[in-house]
């Protein structure tokens, strides 16, 4: 055994350097920047769209001159979205139509005086102020819930 081959030690070798990392690497930083993306996009076309239905409420009720017409346009608007959610909802009066607006709130909203303005307000003369302000932040709330489909 002498003519034997002389065997060298085992050599570990270096370990692999950390940049630039392996193409699977690249293609996750890829996909999570793709995700980010579209995630930001859609929260931003979701802010978008809710400043522009608050903006058209918001326009509407301001052209409208008196506490009666405010009320009336209020009511236009909540008729309008209320077709996105049954398209035979703006043929609703009376209690039936403030039923169908408190219909998925679990505390309901339009069940009181100020509410029964919605119905019968742009008939009337007597419609104060703040009557009109509180109907108009619970109808704007409803109508950017609906206009957004949540419930």
């Amino acid at each position: 055994m002498q003519d034997a081959l002389p065997l060298r030690d085992i050599h570990p070798s270096s370990a692999p350097a950390w940049w630039p990392p392996a193409p699977g690497w690249w293609m996750v930083m890829a996909v999570v920047a793709l995700a980010l993306l579209a995630l930001l996009a859609w929260r931003w076309r979701r802010i978008r769209r809710r400043r522009r239905h608050e903006q058209a409420f918001d326009l509407a009720v301001a052209a409208a001159v008196g506490p009666a017409q405010e009320i009336a346009a209020m009511s236009e608007l909540l008729r309008r979205a209320a077709r996105l959610r049954d398209p035979a909802a703006d043929r609703l009066q009376g209690d039936a139509w403030l039923a169908f607006l408190d219909a998925d709130d679990a505390a309901p909203r339009f069940s009181g005086d100020d509410a029964a303005l919605l119905v019968d307000g742009p008939f009337r003369r007597d419609a104060g102020p703040v009557a009109v302000d509180t109907l108009r932040r619970t109808a704007r709330a409803r109508f950017l819930a609906w206009m957004e489909g949540r419930k």
